[in-house]
C-alpha cells in the first residue's frame, strides 16, 4: 500500500470515530445522546489512536496537513511529497464524514437542530470572535506539533505506539483547550467533512458557515510553523 493511500485510511479512521462520536452525542435519539465533552474529547482521542496505529508503518500517520507541513518544514519530511499526503488526508476526511452521516442517516432526519446537525462535521466557535478564534487554534495546534516533534525525534524509539502519547495529547487539548472553538487542530478533519455537509442532502441543514472555515486551516497551520520554530531553537 502507498503512502497517498495509508494517509487516506488514516484520516479516514479518524473521522469515522471522530465526527462519530459528535453524532452520537448531539443528535437526536441515539444512546448516547447528551453525555458530553468529555465522551466527545475521549472519543477524538481514540480516534488519533486507531488512526496512527493503523497506518503509521505505511505512510508515518501524519493524518493532518499541518502535521505534514510542520514535519516538511522542520527537515522531517520531503516537501515533494507534501502535496500527495495532503490530497489523501482530504479525501480520507471527506470519505469518513460521508460514512459518518450513512451511519447516523435516521439521526440526522430526527434532529431539528441545524447548528448540531452542523457540528457532526466541523467545529465552530463558542463565542465568534475571528481573532481569538485564530488564536485558539494557533495555541492548540502548536502543542499538538510540538508534542509530535518530540515523538519522531531520533532518540523515539516507540514506533506504532507512539499513537498512544499521540491519542493522549489530543485528549488533553480537548478537555484544556477544546472549549472556545471545538479544537479543530487539523485542516483536512474540518475541510473535508465541511465540504461533506454542503454537498449531502441533510434534510434541513444550514449553511456550512463558510466564514469561519479558514480559521480551523489557517490557524493549525500557523501553529504546527511556529512549533517547529520553537522546536529548532531547543
Amino acid at each position: 500500500m502507498t503512502p497517498f493511500f495509508g494517509e487516506l485510511i488514516g484520516t479516514c479512521l479518524l473521522v469515522v470515530l471522530g465526527d462519530g462520536v459528535v453524532a452520537n452525542v448531539v443528535l437526536n435519539k441515539t444512546k448516547g445522546n447528551n453525555s458530553g465533552w468529555l465522551v466527545i474529547t475521549l472519543g477524538w482521542g481514540v480516534a488519533v489512536f486507531v488512526g496512527v496505529y493503523a497506518v503509521s508503518s505505511i505512510s508515518g500517520a501524519h493524518i493532518n496537513p499541518a502535521a505534514t507541513i510542520a514535519l516538511a518544514a522542520a527537515g522531517k519530511f520531503a516537501w515533494g511529497d507534501v502535496p500527495t499526503y495532503i490530497v489523501g488526508q482530504m479525501l480520507g476526511a471527506m470519505i469518513g464524514a460521508l460514512i459518518v452521516w450513512i451511519t447516523y442517516r435516521q439521526h440526522f432526519e430526527q434532529t431539528q437542530d441545524a447548528n448540531a446537525k452542523l457540528a457532526v462535521f466541523c467545529t465552530g466557535p463558542a463565542i465568534r470572535s475571528p481573532f481569538n478564534n485564530l488564536i485558539s487554534e494557533i495555541v492548540g495546534t502548536f502543542i499538538l506539533i510540538f508534542g509530535i516533534l518530540h515523538m519522531v525525534a531520533p532518540q523515539s524509539s516507540l514506533g506504532s505506539l507512539d499513537a498512544l502519547p499521540a491519542a493522549l495529547l489530543v485528549f488533553g487539548i480537548g478537555l484544556s483547550l477544546g472549549g472556545t472553538t471545538g479544537f479543530a487542530i487539523n485542516p483536512a478533519r474540518d475541510l473535508g467533512p465541511r465540504i461533506m455537509h454542503a454537498i449531502l442532502p441533510i434534510p434541513n441543514k444550514r449553511d456550512s458557515d463558510w466564514g469561519y472555515a479558514y480559521i480551523p486551516v489557517v490557524g493549525p497551520i500557523i501553529g504546527g510553523l511556529f512549533a517547529v520554530s520553537i522546536f529548532k531553537l531547543l
